[in-house]
């Protein structure tokens, strides 16, 4: 398996793709943990999304209800259609902790306008970059969506060893 790390520096903050048409994005400020743990899972699941499932509530609070991360939800026809995590707990940079659509909201063009509206938040904080990771389980289009979003890659981590029965990774 392998990892990508990408990273837009401040010059490059604002990508340079349209807002989402059809849909409209709404800040879930400490989302019910009900509401996340679905999210997740429906955006997920296909890419064995695996981190935030093994945590218990409490620790996912923590996380999800920190002031510092902020859960954007995608809406298309009043169903989640997709979501983004912002997590501003490292001063002067954003990471865009967690990005998808659902499974039937993939290939429509929805993507690039999340994209963007979460690049537009990002750099709204003015941070000195916004970064995110990709691996070789997310979507094939994945590393080259965010690549044309304006990201570049910083850093490239290789697994020997992904253990699907445990669910973990174990690095070079």
């Amino acid at each position: 398996m392998t990892t990508w790390h990408l990273e837009m520096r401040a010059a490059k903050a604002t990508p340079r793709l349209v807002a989402p048409s059809g849909a409209r994005v709404e800040h879930a400020p400490r989302p019910a943990l009900h509401f996340y743990r679905y999210l997740y899972e429906a955006v997920g699941r296909d890419w064995l999304w695996v981190d935030r499932r093994r945590l218990d509530d409490g620790a996912l609070a923590a996380i999800v209800h920190d002031p510092r991360v902020e859960v954007f939800v995608a809406y298309e026809g009043g169903a989640p259609a997709g979501y983004y995590e912002l997590d501003r707990k490292v001063q002067n940079e954003i990471e865009l902790a967690y990005f998808g659509l659902m499974p039937e909201r993939i290939g429509r063009g929805l993507g690039a306008g999340l994209r963007a509206d979460a690049g537009r938040r990002a750099g709204s904080y003015g941070p000195e970059r916004v970064w995110v990771h990709t691996c070789s389980l997310d979507h094939p289009r994945a590393r080259a969506a965010y690549e044309r979003a304006g990201f570049e890659v910083f850093q490239i981590v290789e697994y020997d060893e992904f253990d699907l029965c445990s669910l973990s990774v174990r690095p070079r």
